[in-house]
């Protein structure tokens, strides 16, 4: 049989059940996440042929998660409805500036004393866990561009998981820096904090806006029959992603950073244009249909024996990082604030791990060399899969209770 064919037939068949599955799924304690991963795990383990190996194919793993994230962080910029500001971001500033850095720290002190790893493989397993994924956490995000779906739960944990993937990247190059450079400061310190830090950040978040409203500027505020809004034709968030993401990388800056804060400025140009909905719409479909394919082969991944490096204490860690570290460091970075406990205990829990966490640690595998690299593959593995399984099972009852709530309270209208 023609390979070619086959082909053609499987991706046929996949693109049907991204459509179809969300819907099917909807009303099942499963979601598309876990169906794709044992789609892959059921179809790798049944072929006789290679399976995938992130050990051996780190470029292209790194390059696949790529390209899968940075598309999920424009879908998740433009999802948001409520303008940049401190007060009312006041939640997302203290995940950013108290969970996540708690979060490398717990998963760090795990992964030194617990699973006996040198402080750089230590230090990037924290960095790689600890930000919250922009492409499995669809199911806790705000709904479409101007749907009213946006409380202060959905709003944090997407606006959280936007920004936190390119907050992470200063530790990652730390790990990176102290694996290759080795301890003694003199040796990084500078360079890190001048270019890693500050440089690279402030690269990131300047790139993004001016980009974003020069786009926003092209798409809305041009004269009316050169705007790009006319066209009416959805790729353009794709070309919006790829030229934020480019150029920020050219005058090294984050370019995850970026391409959210690039979303957020063609948003902030015309909020109530219809076309807000092609350019959303156009980056989810793009955004499930990759997370599908990057999911089923995970599945192949684990059928090829990513987790035969797992030990007990590599189990335990996963569970710790799932139900302690997450947890407790978002409940840390929340206390004093209004929020109702119920809301709050979401916050905390759903910090859902994904995909980000396997381009970090592709990045710092390419990068530099760290000898327990198959042992961090497995235990990032594990912890992801145990989050997919956890978290899919639980979000959908969780924010249907919290909708529930809120409409007894009257803060939600009935047709909610």
């Amino acid at each position: 049989m023609d390979p070619y064919i086959v082909l053609l037939v499987g991706t046929g068949a996949l693109i049907l059940l991204v459509a179809w599955l969300p819907m099917v799924l909807r009303e099942l304690p499963l979601s598309l996440p876990m169906f794709c991963i044992g789609f892959g795990f059921a179809a790798f383990s049944l072929s006789t042929g290679d399976r995938p190996d992130p050990n051996h194919y780190p470029h292209t793993t790194e390059r696949l998660t790529e390209l899968v994230v940075i598309v999920a962080l424009t879908g998740a910029g433009l999802k948001l409805d409520r303008k940049l500001a401190w007060r009312s971001w006041t939640l997302t500033w203290r995940l950013l500036a108290l969970a996540m850095p708690l979060s490398i720290l717990g998963i760090g002190l795990i992964g030194y004393w617990g699973l006996g790893l040198g402080i750089p493989a230590a230090l990037l397993l924290g960095a790689a866990l600890a930000p919250t994924d922009p492409v499995l956490a669809s199911d806790v995000q705000v709904g479409p561009p101007r749907s009213g779906e946006e409380d202060e739960v959905r709003f944090t944990l997407t606006a959280e998981a936007g920004l936190n993937d390119g907050l992470a990247f200063p530790f990652v190059n730390l790990a990176v820096s102290l694996a290759a450079l080795g301890l003694a400061p003199e040796d990084w310190a500078l360079h890190w904090i001048g270019v890693d830090v500050l440089w690279k950040l402030a690269a990131g978040l300047g790139a993004g806006w001016a980009i974003g409203r020069l786009l926003g500027w092209l798409t809305f505020r041009m004269p009316n029959r050169a705007r790009l809004s006319r066209t009416g034709d959805g790729f353009v968030a794709l070309g919006a992603t790829f030229l934020a993401y480019g150029l920020t990388e050219m005058v090294h800056g984050y370019g995850f950073i970026a391409v959210f804060v690039a979303a957020l400025g063609m948003r902030a140009a015309e909020r109530q244009h219809d076309y807000h909905d092609r350019l959303h719409d156009f980056a989810e479909q793009t955004e499930r249909l990759l997370m599908m394919v990057l999911l089923v082969l995970f599945g192949g991944v684990l059928a090829g024996g990513v987790l035969a490096h797992l030990t007990w204490a590599g189990v335990a860690a996963a569970l710790g990082f799932v139900f302690l570290v997450r947890p407790a460091a978002g409940m840390i970075s929340l206390i004093g604030v209004d929020q109702p406990m119920e809301e709050r205990l979401a916050i905390a829990f759903f910090g859902i791990r994904g995909l980000g966490s396997f381009y970090y640690l592709a990045f710092a595998a390419n990068a530099a060399s760290f000898a327990e690299m198959p042992e961090l593959w497995a235990v990032i593995s594990a912890t992801v899969l145990l989050s997919v399984g956890l978290h899919g099972m639980t979000v959908t009852p969780a924010m249907r209770w919290l909708d529930k709530r809120r409409r007894r309270q009257g803060v939600l209208p009935l047709e909610a």
